[in-house]
């Protein structure tokens, strides 16, 4: 079953990951237009800090399931590596859950409030791009990043069962 999950989790984490790498690429460009449209033309293009933030949201928030896949993110583990293995994969267990906690409580604080958001029409400052649905978009990222790490929870429950690391 975890295999499954994993696969799963693959597919979707790479999917999420190239709508993530779409807005990085949305941000050099609109930069590099922006910077020589200043420069040559004197002309800025309208709206971009306001496409900018956004980008930025879209881009780490999809990013970051596939980062965890790949265990691309800090760890400090020079202290760990004293402990037995059973412990280490205990300590494990109860740091994946403390993360699947923390994040299911971000994608809920994320839907409420993109749904505040959208109920008062709040709007980007120069460009009027309505602000709820990337919201909701960086909500939907980030269940991707739950999903990895109830993965991660119950792969840790299993080494701790058998006594592994």
């Amino acid at each position: 079953m975890l295999e499954k999950l994993e696969k799963f989790n693959r597919m979707v984490g790479g999917w999420a990951e190239w709508v993530g790498f779409g807005a990085l690429f949305l941000m050099v460009v609109l930069t590099c237009v922006d910077v020589l449209g200043a420069k040559l033309f004197r002309l800025r293009v309208f709206g971009a800090l306001d496409v900018m933030m956004l980008a930025q949201l879209i881009a780490i928030s999809f990013a970051a399931a596939m980062a965890l896949i790949q265990d691309r993110h800090i760890r400090v583990e020079f202290f760990m590596l004293l402990f037995p293995k059973r412990i280490q994969a205990l300590v494990d267990c109860l740091i994946q859950l403390f993360c699947l906690g923390l994040f299911v409580l971000i994608v809920w604080r994320l839907f409420v409030h993109g749904y505040h958001l959208q109920t008062g029409g709040e709007e980007t400052a120069t460009a009027r791009i309505p602000l709820s649905p990337f919201s909701y978009a960086s909500a939907l990222a980030i269940i991707s990043v739950c999903l990895v790490l109830l993965q991660k929870f119950l792969s840790s429950i299993l080494r701790v069962i058998k006594n592994e690391s």
